[in-house]
């Protein structure tokens, strides 16, 4: 089996989720003072490539030491929709199915090629990344409790669209403006409450993590690789065991029998 790694890189200049505290570390031992080099990070669960569990939105959700193993291990695929995504794009279950076979229980991989505008992507563009990234429609939700899938994954910085209305913060409100300007001028002003329903706000996280469908999200590394596109593989999602966590930081790892 060669191995490809599906994760992103992380340290202080890693973007991170706006009003989120950003990722701090610093040495406070060194070699030679010290006789070892020792480092400490001080940050959110929400940046770099991470595993949200049922925690982060279920008061008494599961925690990321409560998830089983064979979660986290096993059969899976990686769609490939970066061709037919742009800023603020929607995709459909109906456009996933018609790439790949998506089975009952698969760890599902969505390659975007929104991971290229991470700090460490090949176009990095933070603003762009963060505000502007594509997003499923809404019915996705039911879809994938059909599929009776328990984790799914992305390139992104989340796995819900809604960006509009996300960012009403302190200095957030110049950001919402553009976007709703942008995405009028895409979908059409009349068509914003259709496609994006106060009732879909973080639906991804409020739909499916009550049925313990999770998710990966800043998903990168070699998620673009050509032997990987639209294929069935083992994936592994490998978090630490975080006892009482709402997230975790992970690894993830594609599989390919070579």
């Amino acid at each position: 089996m060669k191995p490809y790694d599906l994760s992103q890189p992380l340290n202080q200049e890693a973007p991170f989720w706006p009003f989120y505290p950003p990722f701090k570390v610093h040495y406070f031992k060194r070699k030679i003072e010290h006789g070892v080099n020792a480092q400490y990070i001080e940050t959110s669960n929400h940046m770099g490539t991470h595993l949200d569990a049922p925690r982060h939105f279920v008061t008494n959700g599961r925690t990321i030491d409560q998830i089983p193993l064979d979660w986290l291990y096993g059969d899976g695929v990686i769609v490939d929709l970066s061709d037919a995504m742009d800023e603020l794009d929607i995709f459909t279950p109906k456009m996933i199915e018609e790439r790949v076979e998506v089975r009952e229980g698969d760890i599902l991989i969505i390659h975007t090629g929104w991971h290229n505008y991470a700090q460490f992507g090949d176009s990095p563009d933070e603003v762009k990344y963060i505000h502007r990234h594509p997003g499923p429609h809404y019915e996705i939700c039911d879809w994938l409790l059909e599929k009776k899938i328990h984790i799914w994954g992305v390139d992104m910085v989340s796995t819900d669209h809604l960006p509009i209305g996300r960012f009403l913060g302190k200095g957030g409100l110049e950001h919402w403006q553009k976007v709703r300007a942008q995405c009028e001028d895409k979908f059409g002003a009349d068509q914003i409450d259709v496609l994006f329903p106060d009732s879909a706000y973080q639906l991804t996280h409020n739909a499916l993590f009550p049925h313990d469908c999770i998710h990966v999200e800043n998903m990168g590394g070699q998620i673009a690789a050509p032997e990987l596109q639209n294929k069935r593989m083992t994936i592994g999602i490998f978090p630490w065991l975080f006892k009482g966590g709402e997230a975790a930081f992970c690894r993830a790892v594609a599989f390919v029998e070579e």
